[in-house]
């Protein structure tokens, strides 16, 4: 597994284990992995920017599940050096390792968005992927198919969507503070559709995805059973705080100038997290699952309420969301 000790990469670690399997995590340095050795991990250090480093991680390894990744670096130049290069070097190592399946975790930024709010995307719609991370997801995924399709090692694609749930990245925390205070900001009408993905649906699916022989060489949506409005996203979230949601509403228009900064200061090479959000925020990123349902089973049981719910009351005991509304 790489990406742990990330958020995802430690859930998925942490389950693996209880069903019994041998894991190897491929980590970055010391810190951070001591919770893995405690669960049972085995722990190999390496970077997948340098490829002479993960050699000794692949071998006598059955399976990879590739969770690791930057999403908000501080210079474009990093999304290629660790999303794109990084998946082709651990490609190169598992199959000179002899690695039989190659899981690869990539993004609904490699597909781009919606071209029209009635049409979910799909496995088989051509990509636009915008921007460096998107970009650097697909050309990611164009190698993993490369792979595939010389029959070099067995490989899965799977293309998740926003993230949630217990032991969330401190961006979707940074929401729910905002949501808090009972002014966060909404662009345009709020009813643009968002695709999302609590953890233990992804961690069913990336299950789903290794252990059946149909998802061989395929691509794969992994997402709740449907998309939510991003105005229902903050109701849930502001039920979940019992807060009353009074939202500040701010032209649509000013996050397609967000969008305009984003593409400037990507093609300067800089990456501004908060031009980059702002800028998609009335974007329809909206995902069909019915090829994950029907060719792998895939049952996503936790929907945005028990999710949300359950994300919300692990922030609490974290203490990183105040247990009172701030004035």
């Amino acid at each position: 597994v790489t990406g742990a000790p990330g958020w995802l990469g430690t859930k998925l670690v942490e389950c693996l284990i209880k069903e019994g399997k041998k894991v190897r995590c491929l980590a970055l340095s010391s810190m951070n992995s001591e919770p893995l050795k405690a669960m049972g991990a085995e722990i190999v250090y390496g970077d997948i920017t340098k490829k002479e480093t993960l050699f000794a991680a692949c071998e006598g390894i059955k399976s990879i599940i590739h969770a690791a990744g930057i999403i908000h670096p501080k210079k474009i130049k990093e999304f290629y050096q660790i999303n794109t290069e990084g998946t082709r070097n651990l490609l190169e190592a598992a199959v000179s390792k002899k690695v039989k399946k190659f899981i690869y975790v990539s993004s609904n930024s490699a597909q781009g968005c919606n071209k029209q709010r009635s049409e979910l995307m799909k496995e088989d719609q051509q990509e636009h992927p915008e921007k460096g991370y998107g970009k650097s997801k697909y050309k990611a995924e164009q190698i993993v198919k490369e792979y595939q399709q010389r029959r070099l090692i067995q490989t899965v694609i799977l293309r998740p969507c926003w993230f949630y749930g217990p032991g969330q990245p401190e961006r979707m925390t940074k929401l729910m503070n905002m949501i808090k205070s009972g002014r966060p900001i909404i662009f345009g009408d709020g009813k643009n559709l968002r695709s999302m993905t609590y953890i233990d649906n992804l961690i069913q699916g990336i299950r789903l995805a290794e252990n059946k022989e149909i998802s061989v060489g395929k691509t794969y949506w992994i997402a709740d059973k449907r998309p939510y409005q991003t105005i229902e996203i903050y109701q849930e979230i502001a039920k979940q705080l019992g807060v009353e949601l009074r939202p500040r509403r701010v032209p649509k228009i000013l996050s397609c100038c967000s969008e305009k900064a984003d593409d400037v200061f990507q093609f300067l090479g800089i990456y501004s997290i908060n031009f980059h959000v702002a800028g998609e925020m009335v974007k329809d990123i909206a995902c069909d699952i019915s090829n994950a349902e029907e060719e792998l089973v895939y049952n996503p049981k936790i929907a945005l309420s028990e999710g949300m719910k359950n994300s919300v009351m692990w922030a609490k005991k974290q203490n990183l969301v105040p247990l009172t509304p701030r004035l």
